[in-house]
């Protein structure tokens, strides 16, 4: 890894991520606490995707068997070959550490929200929006890292990719009925939050073994 590349923990300043993220995320939670129907926000976004033609359906389909437990495990395996394949061995515990953690964190928040849809199944924040961001940050990373690619610039492609991601899996979960438009907004700040999290809490994991 270069000098200037990213860390694993995103920027030398994490909590410039993490603050906004959890701003959002506690209005949101608080906002939606206990709600079984959606908001005048999510009827308006949910009226404009509804009926998809079945191509659309299949494409939203096939974004969600990505965060589904068996396409969730190859996505891992894949990203952390890639890792691996690329010597940064670091970015590839991360690979593990930080969809994992967030997918525990989305699971801790759905009965502390107590939000609701389809019935009583609990939504919000999004685990899989919140596992696809959590991906693409860290397949972000790892590009970063290859290109050589600056930590401004580098940080910015990062939170791009990873919102591209959250945006891709939050319009599946959409289409599909799971999860309404907000709960999808919970599960990118959730990623925001846990990954850099955790990748901060491994450097200096790391630093602390090579200083001693």
């Amino acid at each position: 890894m270069t000098r200037t590349a990213p860390s694993p923990s995103l920027l030398r300043q994490p909590w410039l991520i993490i603050a906004p993220a959890t701003l959002v995320l506690v209005v949101l939670g608080f906002g939606y606490s206990g709600a079984g129907t959606a908001s005048g926000v999510d009827a308006a976004v949910q009226g404009w995707l509804e009926r998809p033609v079945f191509a659309v359906y299949l494409i939203a389909r096939v974004i969600d068997f990505g965060a589904e437990p068996v396409g969730a495990l190859l996505v891992l395996v894949a990203l952390g070959s890639a890792c691996l394949f690329s010597h940064r061995p670091r970015l590839a515990v991360l690979a593990v550490v930080g969809p994992a953690s967030t997918i525990a964190a989305t699971a801790l928040l759905k009965p502390l929200v107590d939000r609701t849809i389809n019935g009583g199944h609990l939504s919000f924040p999004s685990g899989h929006t919140a596992f696809a961001t959590a991906v693409g940050l860290v397949a972000a990373l790892l590009l970063t890292n290859v290109l050589g690619l600056g930590r401004v610039i580098g940080g910015f492609l990062v939170l791009a990719i990873g919102s591209a991601a959250a945006l891709a899996m939050g319009w599946a979960q959409v289409v599909l009925g799971s999860h309404y438009p907000t709960d999808a907004v919970g599960g990118w700040c959730t990623a925001l939050i846990v990954v850099p999290t955790a990748g901060w809490l491994l450097e200096l994991y790391w630093r602390g073994r090579v200083s001693g």
